[in-house]
């Protein structure tokens, strides 16, 4: 996993998992608290993430709140827009650009399609 940028923006690429959570929480954290306004969290070089992953974007969430901040996803990779519409936290988070942030009136935008 790699995390480029400043407390503005920062580009995240690779694995988001429970090998590379700590490195990326302290990452968020430290970008979180050294500026303001939103910090806009780049997904397009991300290749996957889990569970915990999923939590570290949580917590950079909720501490940006707290700092009176907000953290925006841009170009969250499709496989990674549905997991955020089956958790419905697309309705949490907010999502720039991509089907998941570009929907009309509470539509997710996003099509999940099961087998009968």
């Amino acid at each position: 996993m790699h995390i480029r940028g400043d407390h503005a923006e920062l580009v995240v690429g690779g694995r988001l998992d429970v090998r590379s959570a700590a490195d990326a929480r302290s990452v968020l954290h430290s970008a979180v608290d050294s500026g303001d306004g939103d910090l806009v969290l780049d997904l397009a070089e991300l290749d996957s993430w889990d569970a915990t992953g999923l939590g570290v974007i949580m917590g950079a969430h909720r501490r940006a709140g707290r700092c009176g901040r907000r953290l925006v996803l841009r170009e969250v990779p499709p496989q990674m827009q549905r997991l955020l519409v089956a958790t419905r936290l697309h309705r949490i988070l907010a999502i720039e650009g991509g089907a998941a942030g570009a929907a009309p009136s509470g539509e997710s935008g996003v099509q999940i399609l099961t087998k009968p």
